[in-house]
């Protein structure tokens, strides 16, 4: 059982989140640098009272635009910024690690977990035959670090 005030962390110590539905592009980025980002809409949770569920029964930190849904929150996080840079700053403000993890966690679609696919195994035809490619699966998407990967890393670098 959590103390009061007490938020919940994954195994890194990370704190498990859940983004409104006006932060679907955070929740890129928050994916790609190892945090459990789940997405509001990826959740069937577009009305405040299905988000306030989801927070509740998966013990999530909400981030939020919305002031009055914060503060219906058990715990919450509320960003002013509307660009995602600038979200990204107000979170790197109060203590989120914002760095590409070596190896992806999570799903940059759907926040399902990532995996490694062998050499050998099947992948498609436009992953690169050099380097790593991983596989979501949930949703089976391939991922691998292109240069989407270095876009990212440049932004969350020059924030």
């Amino acid at each position: 059982m959590r103390e009061p005030g007490e938020r919940p962390v994954d195994a890194d110590g990370r704190p498990r989140l859940l983004l409104d539905v006006m932060l679907g592009k955070l929740a890129t980025y928050l994916r790609m640098c190892g945090y459990d980002a789940a997405y509001a809409l990826d959740r069937d949770a577009e009305a405040d009272e299905r988000v306030l569920d989801v927070v509740a029964d998966e013990g999530r930190l909400l981030l939020t635009r919305d002031r009055q849904l914060a503060s219906r929150a058990s715990d919450s996080l509320l960003l002013t910024e509307r660009e995602v840079t600038d979200q990204l700053r107000e979170l790197r403000a109060v203590g989120f690690v914002l760095e590409l993890d070596d190896e992806p966690a999570y799903c940059g679609r759907c926040n399902g977990p990532v995996e490694a696919v062998d050499d050998g195994e099947p992948r498609p035809e436009y992953a690169p035959d050099d380097g790593l490619v991983w596989q979501c699966r949930d949703c089976g998407q391939f991922f691998w670090k292109g240069s989407h990967w270095d876009d990212v890393r440049e932004r969350l670098e020059n924030l």
